[in-house]
């Protein structure tokens, strides 16, 4: 028996089971989960191997430079590389062009704060702004082995910086997707601490919000989640590079939403190991009485199924559509 200071508790005990993909979501998602269920469990290099994130690094690069380029030819929307306030961003404009004064998306691309830049940044860039119709500028940050935090959170608060320059912050959204979703939340903190004004609203895509991974479904949808399969502490490790986990600026679950926070959006689904992250952020922007929605879809993995070409995604790109419309008042 223990003691009042460290009870002990009974755990759920699962014996081995096997968890198809439902009948209830698509079958091109039924299909995406098939696939992602035949892929490795993924084997991270130590915080401090970093010959190994190196090569880690270089094999995503040169998948995605690869891949990237048939998923680029099919988006809808011609992409600019551009340099703004020192940083490389992907500019993007759906095919069918964009009004004048229409709102802009300042997106931030995932990768586990590690992946994704590049070609990754790119495509995904191009995606959003075809999806959603909106002016998309993909911020290309700085990432580890080179440049831990706080690189990557300076990057993206001085692109915004400068958008305020050009753009009413009305007509501003800012999100990202996993670790993008960290960062969209952690420069929105960063620019109320700062007495910047606030975007018009936020879009936090499965987030990462909580890097010491405290939540329920870091277990309970370990390899459920067909994408991620496992928790990220080797990244998140990398990443933080000796900081606090628990810093609101690393991890903005920890924040004060009280002080204010722009209206909300947050993304994910039932079978993603990011799911408690989602609830939990919801949860915490409620109670701080902030505008904030939660939707979540059958399911569906961490980002998204596949490379997100089924009817969910379709449905996830309306939401944010809706969402950016309503923020922006137009």
């Amino acid at each position: 028996m223990a003691d009042n200071d460290n009870p002990t508790y009974i755990p759920v005990r699962l014996g081995v089971r096997d968890i198809p993909p439902p009948g209830t979501i698509s079958p091109a998602a039924q299909q995406a989960l098939s696939d992602g269920a035949a892929m490795p469990r993924p084997i991270w290099p130590a915080p401090d191997d970093i010959l190994g994130w190196r090569q880690a690094i270089a094999a995503s690069e040169a998948m995605w430079a690869e891949a990237g380029k048939t998923m680029l030819a099919a988006a809808a929307a011609s992409v600019e590389m551009r340099t703004v306030a020192g940083v490389p961003c992907h500019d993007c404009v759906p095919t069918a062009g964009v009004a004048a004064g229409s709102p802009v998306y300042l997106f931030i691309h995932g990768g586990a704060f590690v992946f994704g830049g590049g070609a990754f940044a790119k495509v995904q860039g191009a995606r959003a702004a075809a999806a959603l119709g909106v002016h998309t500028v993909a911020v290309d940050y700085r990432m580890p082995p080179d440049h831990p935090y706080p690189a990557a959170p300076e990057d993206c608060l001085a692109v915004y910086k400068a958008l305020l320059e050009t753009h009413d912050p009305r007509r501003i959204v800012i999100g990202g997707s996993s670790a993008g979703g960290n960062l969209a939340a952690v420069i929105t903190l960063m620019a109320r601490d700062q007495g910047l004004p606030p975007p018009a609203g936020v879009i936090l895509l499965t987030p990462e919000v909580d890097l010491t991974e405290a939540g329920d479904t870091f277990r309970t949808n370990a390899d459920i989640d067909v994408i991620l399969k496992r928790a990220l502490p080797e990244c998140n490790a990398l990443y933080a590079a000796g900081h606090d986990l628990r810093d609101p600026y690393l991890s903005p679950l920890f924040a004060d939403f009280t002080r204010g926070f722009p209206p909300t959006l947050v993304q994910s689904g039932t079978r993603d190991l990011f799911l408690s992250n989602s609830v939990l952020i919801h949860r915490k922007l409620r109670e701080a009485g902030i505008d904030a929605e939660l939707h979540v879809w059958e399911a569906m993995p961490h980002s998204s199924f596949g490379r997100g070409d089924t009817p969910e995604s379709d449905a996830v790109n309306a939401e944010l559509h809706r969402f950016i419309a309503r923020v922006t008042g137009g």
